[in-house]
């Protein structure tokens, strides 16, 4: 089946490159501005790889499309570009992207979802604590399905050796537990489950914010959408507005 090429539309190249905002753009179109490939640009014109872009009769250098990807990573990965023990790192899975790095990080034995972009935006977004994004974790232990207590002390906070940490929630699951959290330390999940006496034997994160893992096997890959965006509480481009909890938080 042969791949239609869609372009990109012309107020958004323009309102990428820094011209204007979309808005913006778009009354440059309309006032004629703007041209494609010599041609007269009019608002819903698409522009194709190989086209020229034109303001005011001087050529527009088009940014590249931000790009973000949902990587499953599998447990042995590491996340990093380049590893000294030459170990296998999460850009040996995904294609050569400039510019493209991991949000936040998995640590290496731990599996599951985890985000690359471009986009330096959704990755402030993303990994601070202000904009109160979550991380949720599914976790085995090695005692098996956590007891309420233990689930309770979670919620409650325990003492970690680089100060208190917490649950959002937290509750049983077969074999061991499932984790909330607002914050992402090294090695966090694993160093709050042994403090209540349930070592990791497996642990996979499966949501990021509002965004899930899904069917997504491991060691696969996809891009986002607009739709995975909206699950993330993102629209690139916009002024980002930090959580109320996050706020409350930070007082």
């Amino acid at each position: 089946m042969r791949r239609v090429v869609r372009g990109e539309r012309v107020q958004k190249v323009l309102a990428r490159a820094g011209l204007a905002s979309r808005r913006g753009a778009e009354g440059l179109i309309q006032a004629g501005r703007v041209t494609v490939d010599g041609r007269r640009a009019e608002l819903g014109d698409r522009l194709l790889p190989g086209q020229e872009l034109r303001l005011d009769g001087q050529p527009v250098e088009v940014a590249p499309p931000q790009r973000t990807l949902a990587l499953h990573k599998p447990a042995g990965v590491v996340t990093s570009a380049a590893d000294e023990r030459g170990r296998r790192t999460v850009f040996d899975l995904v294609p050569p992207i400039p510019g493209l790095h991991p949000v936040g990080r998995l640590d290496r034995d731990t599996e599951g979802l985890l985000l690359l972009t471009t986009d330096g935006e959704l990755t402030l977004q993303l990994t601070h604590p202000r904009f109160g994004h979550t991380k949720t974790y599914r976790a085995w232990c090695r005692g098996g399905t956590l007891a309420e207590a233990a689930c309770a002390q979670l919620r409650q906070g325990v003492l970690l050796d680089d100060g208190p940490a917490r649950a959002l929630h937290a509750r049983a699951a077969p074999g061991g537990v499932v984790l909330v959290l607002g914050e992402g330390r090294k090695r966090q999940v694993r160093r709050m489950l042994s403090a209540v006496g349930a070592p990791v034997q497996r642990l996979l994160r499966t949501h990021v914010g509002g965004l899930a893992l899904g069917e997504l096997a491991s060691g696969e890959w996809r891009e986002l959408g607009r739709r995975d965006f909206g699950r993330l509480g993102y629209t690139p481009g916009a002024r980002p507005v930090p959580s109320t909890r996050a706020r409350g938080r930070e007082r």
